[in-house]
């Protein structure tokens, strides 16, 4: 489904979400209609009848029939561990109200791999969000740590929210940029 299409939709059964930005949960009753306002790494934002922005975890998505760009959970099929596709995974990770993802936000200010005994790596990333005070912080960090695990090569990694320096526009890479039409 494309961001720009945006498309009411019957909920077929109960589902919990996120509000945005509080990051609250609450539930949508079957029957509720939402209009559909971003799906992008597998999961999908949705204006409620209420006039709420709320973001439906990638699993509700599959249940309630919705679509969303798929993600590539095959990553962790083999090959060795690559930094680089810590990056690609983290990159599926999108702000719910802006159809960009957390890499080209600019939102991840640090991203390193140490190796462990085992073979194993330990990535550490830290990475901040657009505003102090959202409350989506913990839900993209989630999101940040459980695709980071699908790597292979990785079996421990920590994600901390920082604040400093605050994130403000100048870190947008320029593909965000373009998306945004901020040239």
């Amino acid at each position: 489904m494309s961001t720009a299409r945006r498309a009411p939709f019957d909920l077929v059964h109960d589902c919990e979400v996120t509000l945005i930005p509080s990051g609250q949960r609450m539930s949508l009753r079957a029957g509720e209609q939402v209009l559909v306002m971003q799906a992008l790494g597998g999961t999908v934002t949705v204006q409620t009848d209420s006039g709420y922005l709320a973001r439906i975890s990638a699993e509700d998505v599959r249940t309630l029939g919705l679509e969303s760009e798929v993600l590539d959970e095959d990553v962790a099929s083999s090959g060795p561990f690559d930094l680089e596709r810590v990056i690609e995974q983290l990159k599926t990770v999108f702000d719910p109200e802006i159809p960009i993802n957390v890499v080209d936000l600019g939102l991840i200010y640090e991203c390193v791999a140490q190796p462990l005994a085992d073979g194993s790596h330990r990535v550490e990333i830290k990475m901040s969000m657009t505003a102090p005070g959202c409350g989506m912080g913990d839900v993209l960090k989630d999101d940040a740590r459980s695709r980071v695990q699908m790597v292979p090569g990785v079996s421990e990694v920590d994600v901390e929210l920082v604040w400093d320096p605050p994130w403000d526009l100048s870190r947008l890479t320029d593909a965000a940029r373009l998306e945004l039409g901020m040239y």
